[in-house]
């Protein structure tokens, strides 16, 4: 970390935020005019819409991140966590990965921390769930699933069998039905490679508390999509939700008992609860209080926006949408990052600050290979499209608002390559456990039991 006497602009986070938002910064700024200081426990940012494709092995992991400091090569990055700050002297703490805690001070603050998985005291959740945050967990799922059927194929033990192949997600929004669908691809695909296993062994089951899934694309795409998926042998369980999972024993509400050894999280998301020790004005749901220029509500010298905000839908009440907000998604995300770093710089030269005002264009969401809803919004109109060209849209609209060029061209090449090249389907569970192999082998070896007696008997 460099000291400066140049005013500081303190970027909370490198999510999808935070990083569009200090691009913009840089970009519009004079040059030494402020430092640009960004901090995420991370060194890259995860574009999360892709993280099912990750899931059933349709992008390389590596394409689907953005080190920092390669696209922010004029800011400070630091790794570590924001833990507190104090408003009143424009301090931050900054925890960092190693080390001790110190305080690094600002004049202006942008808040981006996004969400974190919503979870509930659900027995056993927090020891079998696997979320869908990260691109960790999406390498994790995959490589979770592939052993399953390793462990299926390996064994004469019916139960055990049978836990391994089911799979139980929970969760029927984007997150939730996307991975099914791709990791459901996956696994029928990697099923030909298994002489003991076919499609019909596995059981795919997805829950929700809602009384539909896919919300985000409306009802009549959303019964399309339901039933699309349950055409392919996914069991969906509606207006229900899972009472207990404790060792693999799910439990759901509708009364339904299964064993399993796979349980996907994707519930929906909150707020980063780091955030009420920020001391800033939250809103019910714990969001940060914004106005509609994205400044915090009381403050002039603090934007938030992305999934830890809420943020006024001017576009929505105009229409006549009492008390609407910007719903958390990356169409919302990018548009509010591009405004807030040029009201950061606004409000640097003392100018007068925009409002962020944006009509809704619609929604995709992928099912697999060759299979996806979407819904684009034109004006007043609403086209509805679903299977092969709704997945075609998907692909294009994600692939084109993925950050910089160097990874939209790698996810691309990936696509490309798909085409023409068979899925892979194996397994690498021992990333999560890379030096036990190393560890057994440079172990002292136990003495031999011969070698062992002569020494007791001498001793005695």
């Amino acid at each position: 970390m460099s000291t400066t006497e140049r005013p500081r602009i303190l970027v909370v986070g490198g999510g999808y935020v935070g990083l569009y938002a200090a691009k913009r910064i840089m970009k519009k700024m004079r040059y030494g005019e402020a430092t640009v200081t960004v901090v995420d426990p991370r060194s890259y940012m995860t574009y999360q819409p892709f993280l099912p494709e990750v899931a059933a092995g349709s992008i390389s992991p590596r394409h689907v991140v953005v080190p920092l400091r390669r696209v922010l090569p004029k800011a400070e990055v630091l790794t570590g966590r924001v833990t507190s700050i104090d408003q009143d002297r424009k301090v931050a703490v900054v925890t960092p990965l190693v080390g001790e805690a110190y305080e690094l001070p600002f004049d202006y603050l942008v808040i981006a921390l996004g969400a974190v998985s919503r979870t509930f005291p659900i027995p056993g959740l927090a020891e079998q769930g696997i979320g869908m945050k990260g691109v960790e967990e999406g390498i994790g799922l995959r490589n979770h699933v592939l052993e399953q059927l390793d462990k299926a194929e390996s064994t004469t033990d019916e139960n055990v069998r049978r836990k391994a192949l089911t799979f139980v997600f929970v969760g029927g929004g984007f997150a939730g039905a996307e991975t099914i669908g791709e990791v459901e691809d996956m696994a029928r695909d990697a099923a030909k490679y298994y002489s003991t296993i076919k499609r019909e062994d596995m059981r795919f089951i997805l829950v929700d508390a809602a009384d539909k899934i896919l919300p985000e694309v409306g009802p009549k795409l959303g019964t399309w999509g339901k039933e699309h998926l349950e055409s392919r042998g996914i069991e969906i369980y509606l207006s229900t939700s899972m009472d207990s999972c404790v060792d693999g024993h799910v439990v759901l509400k509708n009364g339904l008992e299964v064993d399993s050894n796979t349980i996907v999280w994707t519930a929906g998301v909150k707020p980063n609860p780091v955030l009420a020790r920020y001391g800033l004005p939250l809103g019910p749901r714990g969001h940060v209080d914004a106005q509609p220029t994205l400044q915090v509500t009381g403050t002039d010298y603090i934007w938030t926006a992305g999934d830890n905000a809420q943020v006024p839908d001017i576009a929505s009440r105009k229409a006549g949408v009492e008390n609407a907000w910007c719903p958390p998604n990356a169409q919302h995300a990018l548009r509010q990052a591009k405004v807030l770093g040029d009201n950061v710089i606004s409000g640097m030269r003392g100018f007068p600050q925009a409002e962020y005002s944006h009509s809704n264009k619609g929604a995709v969401a992928g099912l697999g290979l060759h299979k996806g809803v979407a819904m684009i919004v034109m004006g007043k109109t609403k086209i509805k499209l679903k299977g092969r060209l709704a997945w075609y849209m998907h692909r294009g609209y994600h692939g084109m608002a993925m950050p910089t060029w160097n990874r939209k061209i790698r996810v691309f090449a990936d696509w490309t390559l798909a085409m023409f090249l068979k899925r892979e389907v194996v397994s690498l569970g021992a990333l999560e456990t890379p030096r036990e192999e190393f560890y057994e082998a440079a172990k002292p070896a136990p003495a031999p039991a011969a070698a062992a007696a002569p020494a007791a008997k001498a001793k005695a």
